[in-house]
C-alpha cells in the first residue's frame, strides 16, 4: 500500500494535501483497496460547509457504503466532478485524478489532529 509522504491522514482513511490555505482531500489507496470497485459517489457541493470529522458525502463499492468523512472544516471551493462520473478513477488514481474535493479551511489548526505519513503507515500496519 502506498502512503505518500506529502500528505496528512485520518483515522477514517481520507487524505489532505494542504496548498495555500485549500485542503484538497480524498481517500487513501488502502480505503479504496478495502472497498473494492467503487460504483457510486456523492460529494459536497461548491459552496457548502464541511466540518472536520462530520460526515459529508458518500461512496459506494460493490460491497459496501460509506460516509466519507470531513478531515478539515471549512467552504467547499470545488468538488472532483469527474470522479463523481467516473467512480472508478478512485481505484486507479486514489491520490492523484481520483481526488474528491477542495476546502477553503476555515479553522487550519485543525491540521495538527491528523496523522502524519508515518502515523498511518503503522495504523494500516503498511
Amino acid at each position: 500500500m502506498m502512503v505518500p509522504e506529502d500528505l496528512l491522514y485520518t483515522e477514517s482513511h481520507e487524505w489532505v494535501r494542504v496548498a495555500d490555505g485549500i485542503a484538497t482531500v480524498g481517500i487513501t489507496d488502502f480505503a479504496q483497496h478495502e472497498l473494492g470497485e467503487i460504483v457510486f459517489l456523492e460529494l459536497p457541493e461548491a459552496g457548502a460547509a464541511v466540518a472536520a470529522s462530520e460526515p459529508c458525502g458518500t461512496i459506494e463499492a460493490v460491497k459496501s457504503a460509506e460516509d466519507l468523512i470531513s478531515p478539515v472544516s471549512g467552504k467547499v471551493e470545488e468538488k472532483n466532478t469527474e470522479a463523481e462520473e467516473a467512480p472508478e478513477l478512485i481505484n486507479k488514481s486514489p491520490y492523484e485524478e481520483g481526488w474528491l474535493y477542495r476546502v477553503h479551511l476555515s479553522t487550519p489548526d485543525e491540521l495538527e489532529n491528523l496523522l502524519t505519513p508515518q502515523e498511518y503507515a503503522k495504523l494500516i500496519e503498511v
